[in-house]
């Protein structure tokens, strides 16, 4: 049966293959280990897939097959298989061969002389110890992992030490055989601390059945799942899911494939990114490498991850993980969602129940209910003023407002001065008079909060900032004209705004006189090159004009020489003091192509001296952005500088900048710098753009947050990420100015 089987195979993919190749085409044979669905193979190659296409410079021919024969205990199975592959791939050379986990690489590496011969291969989703070593040819590569067994173990034995019983669900197929040797091998350490059982000689009823009767203190590791000892294959979701559903122990996996289906998590195998970088080894192989040359360091485990729910579950505190973990499914508590709209509602609640108490008890319990009311008014009212809030709620039709006396008090409003729409208005600063009327006309009906901020004189000529927030509720059937809101003081918060505004401008300032003082010795070198050559013609000129036949036209162009030169010198000088400027920030529409090229002119002798070269590519007819030039020239001067210490270490003969500017996907207007150093550390990465924080023997640690501050203030963002190629890429993108004025 299996052979009339591949016979249909190989006739349906012989007619749907494509007869010839096309050009620039790159054809790319996947071998799946059991079949296009097994985990942890199907998530490494889904990463995969989606990786080379979105990598690969040329189009893609993809070819996918499956090792079925693993499947089957005899081994002579495999031939009908083997002359499938021949058969397709007979007059159509393939570019590259992908073996996807350990079934697939064993079965491609035993088969490659009769198969693929001189194609090269990548072998990957593999640990390391499960590829011959012997059979790797000068065609093979290999990105594969590095399985650290024992920590598995240890992670549960460090959430759970309790734990005294540990059930390892493994199935049973070869690959598992393989591997249960190894994991009864390193499990002998933690023989004198835990008892294992091994679920590889059960059919998935037995394992069901034991998982919901495992004695206390037990918890179960959920190894590798394909084929059980029935010679039944799971889908590894819907096993885990089942086997949640009775384990009456908490369940711990091997990979990040399988977060989310009831596992509590732990060091995990990395399946996804593992793909990713596959995917950027074979684009390597395709452009023309040679695979022995790409060695690629086996994946280790990255930061634990752990389920919130499932450590709710089984009542693991989160005091127990490691420090660097990762927690997901955190679900927010109802306050954390809500917090705001319940105090509303409890207010309302609050206010109603009076209101029904008050109609409805009996007369000689009205005169408690009333004192009750007022106990809980004055509660409210003290709150608010605790907090500097003053409520009030204004009725149209009567025209009368009813105020906390935080109110008054914002607004300095002496006892006999009664609170009105008018006493309002007037304390109100003449600019802000449209504001405060559209407040007060607030539609009546259901709808979401709405804020204002306003400017009041005071009677002294003190000028105060204010923030209101009113809602229009039409569930004041009685009154259905009133808007309710409170008032806020922010004048000291605005006064603190400013105060830190004024602070950034001159750390800016301190941060670019810094930065040209690194530059002194080449802005020098810069200014020094004109000069001498001024000098140089006037000299010349003088000697000329010593002749008793002066030679004008010679005169003429020194003098020429010495106005070109002279010019040159004090566009250095214009640059340098238009840097160094300081005052208020200034808005004004910039030219980012402009912008690049004069921050470069400012760093040409540096540049030079550090033997650095420059790919400048700049796309032509860019929209302008709105902000203010000195600070974006900062922003991309401190990104160079950071570019260029970033290559001390790069022999100067591959020191190379590459600066293009364009539009992204996005539409924002883009500036990328990449850099040939030695790219970004991973403990790095999360803390870059955090304040003192700085991977720089001399460095203060402010350059690139002051970056990401000034960006983020016009709207734009800052990103560092390695590039595959090596080095680190520097993007900063704006909104172009047509969009930011529309936004404002």
């Amino acid at each position: 049966m299996s052979g009339v089987r591949y016979f249909i195979l190989i006739i349906a993919l012989l007619f749907s293959a494509p007869m010839a190749r096309a050009a620039g085409l790159d054809r790319v044979l996947l071998l799946h280990s059991f079949g296009t669905d097994y985990s942890p193979w199907d998530e490494t190659a889904t990463s995969f897939r989606d990786e080379l296409f979105k990598l690969s410079p040329g189009p893609i021919d993809l070819y996918e097959a499956s090792i079925f024969t693993m499947r089957f205990e005899k081994p002579q199975e495999e031939g009908p298989l083997v002359e499938y592959l021949r058969a397709l791939f007979s007059g159509h050379n393939l570019d590259l061969i992908v073996a996807m986990g350990g079934p697939a690489v064993s079965f491609a590496q035993r088969h490659r002389s009769s198969l693929f011969p001189n194609t090269p291969m990548l072998m990957t989703g593999v640990a390391n110890q499960r590829v011959d070593k012997t059979a790797i040819t000068a065609n093979d590569t290999v990105v594969g992992l590095s399985l650290d067994l024992q920590e598995y173990i240890r992670n549960i034995l460090r959430l759970r030490p309790e734990t005294e019983n540990i059930f390892v669900i493994i199935g049973n197929s070869q690959l598992e055989q393989y591997w249960l040797s190894d994991l009864r091998r390193g499990y002998q350490t933690f023989a004198n601390r835990v008892n294992f059982s091994w679920s590889n000689n059960l059919p998935f009823a037995d394992i069901l059945k034991k998982a919901a009767s495992l004695p206390p203190q037990s918890s179960i590791f959920y190894f590798l799942l394909t084929i059980d000892a029935g010679g039944i294959p799971h889908v590894q979701g819907q096993a885990l899911a089942a086997l949640r559903e009775v384990a009456n122990a908490p369940i711990f996996g091997f990979g990040d494939y399988e977060m989310g289906y009831g596992i509590v998590g732990g060091p995990l195998n990395p399946t996804d990114a593992l793909g990713r970088r596959a995917a950027g080894v074979a684009v390597r192989i395709l452009k023309g490498e040679t695979p022995s040359d790409i060695k690629t360091p086996p994946m280790k485990f990255g930061a634990p991850i752990y389920d919130w729910r499932e450590l709710k579950r089984w009542n693991i505190s989160e005091a127990m993980l490691p420090t660097d973990s990762i927690i997901r499914f955190r679900q927010p508590t109802l306050w954390e969602q809500y917090s705001w709209q319940i105090g509303l509602v409890a207010g309302v609640l609050l206010a109603q129940t009076g209101l029904i108490v008050y109609g409805f008890i009996q007369n000689r319990r009205r005169r408690m209910a009333e004192e009750s009311l007022a106990e809980s008014e004055e509660r409210v009212t003290f709150t608010a003023a605790a907090v500097n809030v003053g409520l009030w709620h204004y009725t149209r039709s009567t025209d009368q407002f009813w105020v906390t006396e935080h109110c008054r008090i914002i607004f300095k409003l002496g006892p006999g001065v009664p609170f009105s729409r008018d006493t309002l208005l007037r304390l109100v600063h003449p600019d802000e008079q449209k504001t405060v009327t559209a407040m007060l006309a607030e539609p009546s009906g259901g709808g979401p909060s709405v804020v204002r901020e306003f400017r009041i004189v005071l009677p002294d000529g003190q000028i105060r900032w204010i923030r209101s927030r009113t809602h229009s509720s039409s569930e004041y059937k009685k009154v259905p004209d009133r808007v309710s809101g409170l008032f806020i003081d922010l004048t000291d918060q605005k006064a603190a705004e400013n105060e830190a505004a004024i602070q950034r401008l001159e750390l800016a300032h301190l941060m670019r006189v810094s930065v040209l003082g690194e530059l002194s010795g080449a802005i020098a070198h810069e200014l020094n090159q004109p000069l001498t050559a001024i000098l140089s013609n006037a000299q010349a000129a003088l000697q000329l004009l010593t002749s008793q036949t002066p030679d004008l036209e010679e005169i003429r162009d020194a003098v020429g020489d010495i106005v070109h030169e002279d010019n040159r010198a004090g566009e250095v000088i214009k640059r340098i003091h238009g840097f160094l400027k300081k005052g208020q920030s200034k808005t004004e529409a910039v030219d980012i192509n402009d912008l690049t090229e004069s921050t470069i002119s400012l760093l040409h002798s540096e540049l030079i001296t550090r033997q650095i070269n420059v790919d400048l590519n700049l796309t032509q007819g860019l929209p302008t952005v709105l902000g203010d030039p000195i600070q974006l020239q900062q922003v991309i001067l401190n990104i160079l500088m950071n570019a260029m210490d970033a290559m001390i270490s790069t022999p100067s003969s591959r020191r190379r900048l590459a600066i293009c500017t364009g539009l992204n996907r996005n539409g924002l207007v883009e500036v990328s710098i990449h850099d040939s150093g030695t790219g970004i550390k991973p403990a790095d990465e999360s803390r870059l753009f955090e304040p003192f924080y700085t991977t720089k023997d001399h460095g203060l640690g402010l350059g690139l947050a002051l970056c990401s501050s000034i960006v983020e203030a016009h709207g734009g963002k800052v990103h560092l990420t390695n590039h595959i190629d090596g080095g680190a890429i520097a993007a900063l993108s704006l909104p172009a100015e047509r969009f930011r004025l529309a936004a404002e």
